[in-house]
């Protein structure tokens, strides 16, 4: 039987850590969330290996080391509202709510919704309001947000989600071109997304966010 707490730690100290992830609060969120909590029962084993972990046919958790670089490179502070898009079973939901205000966690699978709200309870975990909706559309009720975190490879930003990110804000998002891809940490300056490199990761594009005319970048 896998030692979770044990594999939790491994997973910090030799994917996260010498990954150039110094953040302590993105350390403390990773190491104090189960990540086991948030996959299917089937793939609870695999949960803190160091590779994507499919959730369905169309999410993924994506790889520890990725996920950290991510977080410590939106930076997101204590009085901060996060939209995470593609929440599917609500890991990225639950670490990034030890880091934030509150959380808008948007997944368009009901059934992964429900599955994200029970979990969220059961961790204890108050700060995140699952929602439903197109992942492309992002969630216009609570917007703007000071961060917009997307959990999934995407090839153009959709202009619905970069209109509800707050002027001075930051999108974290992995960009994928065919099998590569690159994460991007995007700030908001006078009403344009201005893209920065962060490191280079690969995840399956979310659906909807392949390129598309109406779209742009």
């Amino acid at each position: 039987m896998v030692d979770f707490t044990q594999a939790r730690t491994m997973m910090v100290d030799t994917q996260v850590r010498p990954n150039d992830v110094t953040k302590y609060p993105v350390i403390e969120a990773m190491l104090s969330v189960p990540r086991e909590a948030f996959v299917p029962d089937a793939r609870r084993s695999v949960a803190y290996v160091g590779e994507n972990v499919p959730l369905s046919e169309d999410r993924w958790l994506l790889e520890p080391r990725s996920f950290g670089k991510m977080l410590d490179g939106l930076n997101i502070q204590p009085d901060e509202l996060v939209l995470n898009i593609g929440a599917g079973l609500g890991y990225d939901a639950a670490v990034t709510a030890c880091l934030a205000e509150a959380v808008v966690a948007l997944e368009s699978h009901t059934e992964m919704a429900r599955h994200a709200e029970t979990t969220l309870a059961e961790q204890g975990i108050d700060n995140v309001a699952v929602v439903t909706g197109g992942l492309t559309e992002g969630y216009p009720g609570q917007a703007p947000y000071d961060v917009i975190l997307i959990s999934g490879g995407i090839e153009q930003l959709p202009n619905a989600i970069a209109d509800q990110l707050k002027e001075g804000g930051r999108v974290g998002a992995i960009f994928m071109e065919g099998g590569l891809g690159v994460a991007r940490i995007g700030y908001k300056i006078d009403g344009q997304i201005n893209w920065r490199f962060a490191f280079n990761a690969a995840v399956p594009v979310l659906p909807g966010f392949t390129r598309s005319a109406e779209f742009v970048f």
